[in-house]
């Protein structure tokens, strides 16, 4: 079973895609739809932005989206998924690559959700925080102890979940699973609390234009990250897709389910390695590799 796999926020960096651009005709055609979509030199920010201009998330989301996108499209007939999946924004490149989405409403969607994730963070202090060596469980009794917002939001890999909510909820959190035998308890640098309740305001602004989205039934099953299950159904994955911004990213789920089927070739398709190196936290055995130009 062969699974191609496409990162989240946080995968960018300066220079990303320029490789793509000098290679390929159809890359350049993706990055002139994506300025004329987006209203901005996206390419631009991509080939020379510094760190801090990547890190907006009107900038990052469609950034990585527009790399691993233009990036399965190059790989042309040899790209040949039993199933696809995405971490968090990740999962609108999969639908992409995978013909539920066309690339255009693809960005639009993305970007619709970057934009209204960026004003929710700006409603009420938030921020994410990095817990590594404890069990999941540990994890979710602490938090619900937290009088405040605090839930877990990515469930990375067996010893690494990300928690998220309003800033003095998790910075208590942090503190007490410290206490509890945490290895690191590390705030992150993000734009707010992505994958948690205050994100409430942008899933309701992101109903109206997944609504009015047309959504055909992929060519293989995607791994979605609300249920960590295999969806074909396009009805079902709209559903998902907008519960994804208020629900946590079960990734570690999804790799487990995903070694249940029998697994064993991973490719990667955008910028980064993170997730082959989560994938072999779960099967070392597993085949990993990124994805390269066809």
């Amino acid at each position: 079973m062969r699974v191609y796999v496409f990162p989240g926020q946080g995968a960018q960096f300066s220079g990303m895609g320029v490789d793509l651009y000098h290679s390929s005709e159809n890359a350049k055609k993706r990055f002139i739809q994506a300025h004329e979509i987006l209203g901005f030199d996206i390419a631009k920010i991509m080939f020379e932005g510094t760190e801090d201009e990547l890190k907006q998330t009107k900038v990052t989301q469609p950034a990585i989206f527009l790399h691993s996108t233009i990036l399965a499209e190059a790989l042309g007939i040899n790209f040949q998924p039993d199933a696809v999946a995405g971490h968090s924004l990740g999962e609108f490149s999969a639908l992409v690559a995978a013909g539920c989405l066309t690339f255009e409403d693809g960005l639009k969607l993305v970007s619709a959700r970057a934009l209204a994730m960026q004003k929710a963070c700006e409603l009420t202090p938030s921020t994410m925080a990095a817990i590594l060596g404890l069990e999941d469980h540990v994890v979710e009794e602490i938090c619900a102890k937290i009088d405040g917002v605090v839930v877990p939001a990515n469930y990375n890999c067996p010893g690494q979940l990300v928690i998220s909510g309003a800033v003095e909820a998790v910075e208590e959190a942090c503190a007490k699973l410290t206490e509890a035998g945490a290895k690191r308890a590390l705030v992150l640098q993000v734009g707010g609390a992505f994958h948690s309740p205050l994100m409430e305001p942008a899933r309701e602004e992101l109903a109206v234009a997944i609504e009015m989205t047309a959504f055909n039934t992929p060519r293989c099953p995607v791994y979605q990250n609300v249920n960590a299950l295999a969806v074909s159904n396009p009805s079902d994955i709209k559903t998902n897709l907008l519960a994804q911004l208020t629900a946590p990213v079960k990734w570690t789920q999804t790799m487990l389910s995903m070694n249940e089927k029998g697994i064993t070739e991973v490719i990667e398709v955008g910028p980064g390695k993170v997730l082959q190196g989560l994938f072999k936290k779960i099967n070392r055995d597993l085949v990993t590799s990124s994805a390269l130009m066809g």
